[in-house]
C-alpha cells in the first residue's frame, strides 16, 4: 500500500506533502510508514490518501474489540516487536530491515 500526505500538518513535520510512503503496517488503524527521517512512527491514516491500495500478501491481519486493525507481516508481528526495535535490540533491528528492504525492493522491481 502506497500513500501521499493530503496536506501540511504542523503536527507532522517529518512528513512531506506529494511524497510516497510505503505503508509497513497497521496498527489500530493507523498506517506505520517511514518518515522523511527514515523511522517507522505510527500515523494517523485520515493524513493521507491512498495511491495504491494493494497490500502484501504476507500480512496478517487482525481485529480489535471495536473493529480497529492491526495488520503486518508475519516477522513484524510479534507483541512487542516494535518495543524491542526502539530499544534497539540488534535482532528486531535486524528483522524490520530486511523485512522493509525485500518489501521496497519488491515495489521497484513492479515499477
Amino acid at each position: 500500500m502506497i500513500v501521499k500526505l493530503r496536506r501540511r500538518n504542523a503536527r507532522y513535520p517529518d512528513l512531506t506533502i506529494r511524497q510516497p510512503y510505503v505503508v509497513i503496517g497497521i496498527e489500530s488503524d493507523d498506517y506505520r510508514i517511514l518518515n522523511d527521517a527514515g523511522r517507522p512512527f505510527l500515523y494517523p491514516r485520515s493524513l493521507f490518501r491512498v495511491v495504491d491500495a494493494h497490500e502484501p500478501e504476507d500480512w496478517i491481519s487482525a481485529y480489535g474489540d471495536d473493529g480497529e486493525r492491526y495488520a503486518y507481516p508475519a516477522p513484524l508481528n510479534a507483541p512487542g516487536f516494535f518495543e524491542d526495535f526502539f530499544d534497539d535490540k540488534s535482532k528486531a533491528v535486524r528483522t524490520f530491515w530486511r523485512i522493509v528492504n525485500q518489501r521496497l525492493a519488491s515495489l521497484g522491481a513492479v515499477a
